[in-house]
C-alpha cells in the first residue's frame, strides 16, 4: 500500500516539471502527508493541466458516510477496472497525485522500520490516481477526493513491502491524463511497477509513523534499527 509520502519541491519547480497551466493549490513543503489530508493532484482541463487540492481517501459519489474514505486511500491495479468502487472512474475520473518521495515500512520482528523511496534523480513524480465527487446530504458540501493506485513491487520495493504505488513516467502521465483515452485495457497497461534501477531507498526515523510529526528531519537518512 501507499499510506504516507512527501512533497518538498517548490511550486515553481512543480509547475515546470509537470507543465502546469493553472495553479489552484497552495503547496508548502510537507514531510509526512497522510490520508484524509488535502493533497495536490493534477487534473487535465480543456486549456491545460491544473493543480488542485483533493482529499486523500476516496469517497464514492454514492456513499452515505464520508468515513468510507479511510478505507479507500489505495486501489489495486489488478482490480481497479472491475471493482465497483472504482471501475466507473477509470474512463474519465483520472488524476495524478504529486510527490517527491514515499514511505513504506518493513517488518523486522516486532518492529517496523520505515524507508523513504525516491527517484534516483530526486525529481518530483506522479502517482496514478482516481477521483470522485461527493455531496453531503446534510449541508450540501462538495468534497473532491482521490485514491492512489498500487501495483506489485519492483525488486527494490520488494525488499521492504509487497506493494508499491504506481509511479507514472512522463509518457504514461500524458496518456493517463488524456481525456480522449478511455479504453480500460489501454489504461491498465500504464499501471506497472516503476523501474527499480531508477529509484533509491533509505531508512528514516520511526517518528514518521506518527501523523502529527512533520519536522524536516523525518526525511533524513538514519542508521538501521534507530528510533
Amino acid at each position: 500500500m501507499c499510506g504516507r509520502y512527501t512533497l518538498m519541491t517548490e511550486m515553481s519547480q512543480l509547475a515546470e516539471a509537470f507543465n502546469l497551466a493553472h495553479l489552484r493549490y497552495d503547496q508548502s513543503p510537507r514531510t509526512n502527508i497522510a490520508p484524509t489530508q488535502d493533497v495536490p493532484v493534477i487534473r487535465m482541463q480543456a486549456d491545460g493541466r491544473e493543480l488542485e487540492g483533493y482529499r486523500w481517501g476516496l469517497i464514492p459519489s454514492w456513499a452515505k458516510d464520508p468515513k468510507i474514505g479511510f478505507k479507500m486511500i489505495n486501489a489495486r491495479a489488478e482490480t481497479v477496472a472491475s471493482k465497483p468502487s472504482f471501475r466507473n472512474l477509470m474512463p474519465r475520473h483520472r488524476v495524478a497525485v504529486i510527490a517527491d518521495g514515499y514511505y513504506e515500512w518493513k517488518k523486522e520482528g516486532k518492529e517496523k522500520q520505515p524507508f523513504r523511496f525516491q527517484l534516483e534523480s530526486k525529481a518530483p513524480f506522479a502517482f496514478a490516481g482516481l477521483y470522485d465527487e461527493w455531496k453531503s446530504p446534510e449541508d450540501g458540501e462538495l468534497i473532491r477526493s482521490c485514491t492512489i493506485i498500487t501495483t506489485e513491487p519492483n525488486p527494490l520495493a520488494a525488499e521492504v513491502h509487497d506493494r508499491m504505488p504506481v509511479i507514472l513516467s512522463a509518457d504514461a502521465l500524458a496518456a493517463w491524463l488524456d481525456p480522449d483515452v478511455t479504453d480500460k485495457e489501454q489504461l491498465q497497461q500504464l499501471l506497472v511497477p516503476y523501474p527499480a534501477d531508477q529509484m533509491i531507498k533509505y531508512p528514516v526515523s520511526k517518528a514518521v509513523g506518527k501523523v502529527t510529526n512533520s519536522q524536516l528531519d523525518l526525511i533524513e537518512e538514519v542508521p538501521l534499527n534507530s528510533k
